[in-house]
């Protein structure tokens, strides 16, 4: 008895000290109001857009109390679907306080207590004439208990309670009549005529229903795979061959596979408020269809690793970020061979911590590069149009590709980096040894100046391999097999007896010209523009009736240029097949630039250096030209030499040839440094032999070229290495990412584009030989790999998203939007004090021609489903049953027809929600809030 008074005592105490303190305080934020409490710091919830709160302390010798003043700062009440507190879904308050004992269950677990001290609050808010309901959190904390009170302003009281039961919810309180009869027993025994009464009831329902995470969908996979295969084995290293990954199909898939970032989709599901009379109406909509309701809103969610403060990286940005640190190491060893040999000095330090895969791996990734394909890719296909101004490999080519395994080899260390490059220089030596063509690298010909050194080298190499294979096969056909020569002696000892050893001699050698002309076509062997844009279809010149007997010696031409006459004699000028110009690779005109720059630029010592191909070109314009003289080459070859001199042209001569009229000869003289005494030039043409460019030995050593270039590929120095393989890798990763297909996202397209850009000035330093040992330029890279990272992601989202609603593209470029919107404080793009943790929340309402869509995305449940087995609840989506559902019902009448009236001394005529019930839960979890206005 003396502790149940003391206690008592205790309590009023309390209550008391609460009164006048709480009293004090709540008067001040009245005072204040919200505009004030926020520029004294109200702090704003995360959970919510709008609602602040303002915080409290009292403390005696007992105990130290806290109340929390909730408030919003627009005036219109927010929609459920909307995010509200948790005490505002539950009572439909607006602005309230909770009071609670700062301890450690934070919850008032003595009854008496708690009455006391809503009581004492109670007091104080009419004290301060304030309509502000309170609360105090009771019973266990897993309970999300709450008792309230709030005064009306009149001699009404709304008092209110909460409470949770969190298992075994009886199976009558799982459908909807049960919950309709809980709400009516609350005030139905107030009526004399219950069983008689039809109650309108007001009702408004939330369903939440949730699709499949990726990891139950695939473990679900993985079940029914084993049940259907139970008799089968699949081949080792094949995997499960019936599970199937949602990127399989997208263009990264080839290097790594990344987790979908849409972890679910949770689809609410609202109905419009319906009045209902009778449980059997409750019955009849725990049937109806989610079809049926007024709004569908669809939420994604998305995984945690999404933003990038969580420090995890994916895909590409990972391993580009290996590989700029295996560049920074590149320069410990002047040699490739060096990160490999046990006798390097920093070996030990390598072993310990980079590992080499094993040769199985090694064989493997060897296989792939050089496994021979029939048709070569299409190197400009899906293209970014800043692509080409990184100074790197095609995707598709052989180095691209190797610096994309080596991405993914042996963790991208330099160890493991400098074997993958050692054994591919040596599988390139044996495709140059034995002739074979190189892979992944166009045969048109050409050399693209405008990719790294390495994939200029690949390309000239490839070009001297055919032309290595060219001169082997005309080797093999001249000498032909020893039956095919001892044949021959024959035919040319009968040729012999008959006397016609000379004319078949002349067939023999006219026959080989002819073969060697026939295959002479703008590919191998061209003209110069001139001659192209001179070059006239007509040819009535070479079917003249009456030919020189020079024509019968004609060789290599191409056919007359229009109507251009030789100086000497009145035959047409031809333009000769010539070879092409020996190919070069950019550090090959670098160096005839450094010459250039060391000799000073002259027109002799242009011709100087481009001796061999002037010459090759006379050659063949002598051969084609029988006859010509050094002005006729000058006037094809380049017209701006040759001045002509229209006022001593004379009159149209008399050709032999059926009277034709020509203007012949040309009238007009060289240029002035053509003419001058010593010209270099002249030189050349007196020396250049007669000779058709099929005869003339090939401007292009193959042999001479390809050990060149081998012995560049086997000696460079490391960072030499390193440096192409890092501007090669991000364009190769970037391009890869680029043939994504993510519909018509704009943020999309821009961030791409961005990044190219961004690329492009960040690697220019690699591009041009900048790059130190301290230069700052690791750390740009380092840098770039982050930025590279957040398009990455960005990009894996946007698939995602597209993939999924393809038909409904405004559902992907909604979400995409907001998400990018959320991402962009997280890669250094707008206001700095955005809150980066704040996790990604939207809530998209759809079309009536988009919810079909979404509805397809929940699959009906296989057998194997456990959480189909049993299904307590109604409203059935494909078969899903609700994750969540919530129900508000609530009473309404008027406060001057019910019992309470004659005891009011005002004209109180408003409509008044008397009785409130908001219902939350699943089969297994079931809140219920009441709040009931009662008369004091």
């Amino acid at each position: 008895m003396k502790e149940r008074k003391q206690r008592k005592l205790n309590t009023s105490m309390i209550s008391l000290w609460l009164l006048h303190g709480k009293e004090a305080t709540c008067r001040q934020w009245l005072a204040d109001g919200p505009k004030r409490l926020l520029e004294k710091g109200a702090v704003h919830l995360d959970s919510s857009d709008n609602i602040y709160k303002v915080k409290s302390e009292l403390k005696n010798a007992a105990k130290i109390y806290s109340m929390e003043y909730y408030f919003e700062i627009s005036g219109k009440i927010a929609d459920w679907n909307c995010t509200l507190h948790d005490l505002q879904l539950c009572f439909g308050v607006k602005e309230f306080l909770v009071i609670s004992p700062q301890s450690a269950s934070g919850v008032v677990l003595d009854a008496p207590e708690a009455t006391k001290l809503l009581s004492a609050v109670s007091i104080a808010l009419a004290n301060c004439s304030s309509l502000w309901p309170a609360f105090v959190p009771v019973h266990d904390p897993s309970r999300k208990a709450f008792i309230g009170i709030q005064n009306m302003g009149t001699i009404f009281t709304r008092r209110f309670e909460a409470d949770r039961i969190g298992s075994q919810v009886p199976i009558k309180f799982m459908h909807l009549e049960g919950l309709y009869e809980l709400f009516v027993s609350k005030f139905a025994y107030c009526m004399s005529d219950h069983s008689m009464h039809l109650f309108r009831v007001h009702l408004l329902m939330k369903l939440t229903y949730q699709t499949l995470s990726n990891d139950e969908d695939n473990y679900d996979d993985i079940q029914e795979a084993d049940t259907e295969n139970a008799e089968s084995e699949t081949s080792p290293g094949c995997g499960n061959p019936n599970r199937k990954h949602w990127d399989d199909d997208c263009p990264w898939n080839e290097w790594y596979s990344a987790e979908d970032p849409v972890m679910r989709f949770d689809l609410v599901v609202t109905w419009s408020e319906k009045v209902v009379e009778s449980s059997l109406e409750m019955a009849e909509m725990e049937n109806a269809s989610p079809h049926e309701a007024e709004k569908w809103i669809l939420a994604p969610n998305l995984y945690p690793n999404l933003d990038s403060s969580k420090g995890d990286r994916i895909g590409f940005a990972s391993q580009l970020h290996l590989l700029v640190n295996a560049l920074g190491m590149s320069f410990e060893a002047p040699f490739i061979e060096d990160f490999v040999s046990v006798e390097n000095p920093g070996s030990d330090n390598l072993e310990s911590t980079m590992v080499i895969p094993p040769p199985t791996v090694l064989d493997r990734v060897l296989k792939d590069l050089f496994l021979e394909d029939p048709q070569l890719p299409d190197f400009a296909k899906d293209e970014h149009k800043s692509s080409r101004a990184i100074k790197g490999a095609p995707v598709e080519s052989l180095f691209a590709q190797f610096c994309l395994h080596s991405l993914w080899f042996g963790n991208c260390n330099i160890r493991a980096i400098a074997v993958l490059w050692i054994e591919f220089v040596q599988e390139i030596r044996w495709h140059w040894e034995e002739s074979q063509p190189l892979p992944k690298i166009p045969a048109n010909g050409s050399i693209d100046l405008a990719t790294c050194l390495i994939n200029q080298k690949l390309q000239m190499l490839a070009i001297c391999i055919g032309k290595k294979r060219e001169l082997n096969e005309e080797f093999e056909d001249c000498i032909g097999t020893k039956d095919d020569a001892s044949a021959n002696m024959e035919k040319m000892q009968e040729a012999n007896k008959d006397g016609d050893e000379s004319s078949s001699f002349h067939a023999r050698s006219q026959a080989f010209d002819e073969k060697r002309d026939s295959l002479l076509t703008p590919e191998g062997f061209n003209g110069s523009k001139t001659v192209e844009s001179k070059f006239s279809a007509n040819a009535q010149d070479v079917h003249s009736a009456d030919k020189s007997t020079l024509d019968s010696i004609r060789r290599g031409s191409a056919g007359p240029v229009g109507s251009m006459k030789l100086l000497k004699l009145c035959q047409s000028l031809h333009a000769p097949f010539t070879q092409s110009a020996p190919l070069m690779t950019e550090d090959m005109h670098e160096e005839r630039l450094r010459a250039i720059e060391t000799f000073g630029f002259s027109f002799n010592f242009s011709a100087q250096l481009e001796r061999e191909t002037l010459s090759s070109d006379m050659s063949a314009f002598k051969a084609a030209n029988p006859g010509a003289v050094f002005e006729d080459f000058i006037r094809w070859y380049s017209p701006t030499d040759w001045e002509n001199d229209e006022s001593e042209a004379k009159g149209p001569s008399t050709d032999l040839t059926e009277g034709m009229n020509v203007d012949w000869p040309p009238q007009g003289r060289l240029s002035r440094r053509m003419s001058e005494s010593g010209n270099f030039w002249r030189k050349i043409w007196d020396e250049a032999p007669i000779l058709p460019a099929s005869e003339q030995k090939p401007l292009l050593d193959p042999n001479r070229e390809g050990e060149k270039i081998l012995h560049y590929l086997e000696t460079m120095q490391p960072h030499q290495l390193l440096e192409q393989m890092v501007c090669s890798a991000f364009r190769a990763s970037a391009d890869t990412l680029n043939q994504t297909n993510y519909g018509s996202l704009k943020e999309m397209d821009t961030k791409m584009d961005q990044l190219y850009l961004t690329m492009a000035s960040t690697l220019r330093p690699l591009q041009v030989n900048l790059l130190s040992n301290t230069s700052d330029t690791i750390e740009d890279l380092q840098r770039l790999c982050v930025v590279f990272e957040h398009v990455e992601k960005l990009l894996i989202l946007a698939a995602s998203l597209h993939r999924r609603f393809r038909q409904v593209p405004r559902i992907s470029e909604a979400i995409f939007s907001n998400y990018y919107n959320f991402y962009l404080p997280t890669m250094g793009i707008g206001l700095a004090d955005v809150d980066t943790q704040k996790e990604f929340d939207m809530k998209l309402q759809l079309s009536q021609n988009e919810r079909q869509v979404v509805s397809n995305m929940f699959t009906p449940p296989t057998a194997n489903q456990s959480w189909r087995k049993v299904l307590s609840m109604g409203n059935h989506l494909n078969g899903h049953e609700p994750i969540l559902r919530e129900i508000i019902f609530s009473m309404h009448d008027n406060a001057s027809d019910n019992h309470y009236a004659s005891s009011s001394h005002r004209d109180y005529q408003q409509d008044t929600e008397t009785y409130r019930m908001y219902t939350c839960g699943t089969s297994n979890d079931l809140r219920v809030a009441l709040s009931i206005i009662s008369y004091d």
